[in-house]
């Protein structure tokens, strides 16, 4: 049994720029079409320049419909949304592929709700099967996998979490010349929605790790004055700040600043493990973060092997070193 629609991606283009998360959205739609053997085109509501034609071409997309007048819903989810699902319908979409964040998770519903779709929220595996399509999912955190079958009688709605997100070209993708085309709808948009009056850049301090780009963790390396140099050093670079479970264990901190599969399994640009051993519950919670760099004072640690870069060295000599650097940098004094 296929799927006898077309795929459609949603790609955000924040400050008109093709990020991370719309080129991994790109890719994932290059592979989903290839899954269920079906056409597929990217969606966007702000029209890209030359240059992110050619970055939407280099990962073969064959379609890029353009929202008229998108970029004003970007600020009422729920108008933005049924726009989305008037165009889908125009499309004849079969699956609608929206990122995990606040944005697709905001839609999602919208646009299930008006094409009357079966919804499949933090998606990350897809079988074609004789009696359907599975759809999985990982439920409480990390822990349990649940699957679900849709029979694609009608169309599905699904929010892919950033973590699965791979913007690596596939060898077999090529490069496309995409063609563009305008969408308005035919019936006007209307309806009380809430929308957004401003928004707040994320405090790195405050964020949940599991969104967080920078990540500087404390392992049982660490003593307390070396802790509070830590502390003091995230603060200046503004990056995220987390712990092992040994740390928390001292009672240093809160849990949700907890890295590892009993804590946050995280997957920043950058973590840094600083004074960290590497055990295996640890590992299991950064390995899928884009760069790893770890310091330890012991040579064979068990993090070495795991991370892209290692340094042997003591973090009471390291610490005090690094932040009278960083001061100078910014401005103040060592």
């Amino acid at each position: 049994m296929g799927i006898n629609g077309k795929i459609l991606v949603f790609v955000d283009l924040p400050d008109g720029e093709l990020d991370e998360t719309g080129r991994g959205l790109l890719s994932y739609g290059a592979r989903l079409a290839g899954t269920l053997d079906s056409p597929w085109g990217a969606v966007v509501a702000v029209t890209p320049d030359s240059v992110q034609l050619a970055a939407f071409g280099a990962y073969g997309t064959p379609t890029i419909t353009c929202m008229a007048g998108g970029e004003t819903l970007l600020d009422t989810p729920a108008l933005l949304g049924k726009s989305l699902a008037k165009l889908a319908q125009d499309e004849l979409a079969s699956v609608i592929v929206l990122p995990h964040n606040d944005l697709g998770t905001s839609l999602a519903p919208v646009v299930a709700h008006e094409l009357d779709a079966a919804i499949m929220t933090e998606l990350v595996t897809v079988r074609q099967n004789a009696d359907g399509v599975r759809l999985s999912r990982k439920a409480l955190g990390v822990r349990v996998a649940e699957t679900r079958l849709w029979d694609c009688s009608r169309p599905l709605v699904a929010t892919i979490p950033l973590r699965a997100l791979s913007q690596v070209l596939m060898p077999t993708v090529r490069p496309s010349a995409p063609a563009v085309a305008s969408w308005r709808t035919t019936a006007p948009i209307s309806g009380a929605a809430a929308a957004i009056t401003g928004r707040i850049p994320a405090d790195p301090q405050t964020v949940d790790l599991t969104e967080a780009e920078v990540i500087f963790s404390a392992g049982k390396g660490c003593d307390p004055a070396t802790f509070e140099q830590l502390k003091e050093l995230c603060k200046l670079l503004n990056v995220s700040f987390g712990v092992t479970r040994p740390v928390y264990d001292l009672g240093w901190t809160s849990f949700e600043r907890m890295v590892g599969q009993t804590g946050r399994t995280v997957t920043p640009g950058l973590y840094v493990a600083l004074g960290i051993s590497g055990s295996m519950h640890h590992v299991g919670g950064i390995k899928d973060s884009r760069r790893i760099v770890a310091v330890n004072i012991d040579s064979k640690a068990p993090i070495f092997p795991n991370c892209d870069e290692g340094f042997v060295a003591d973090l009471k000599e390291l610490l005090p070193r690094l932040l009278d650097q960083v001061k100078t940098r910014i401005g103040g004094t060592p």
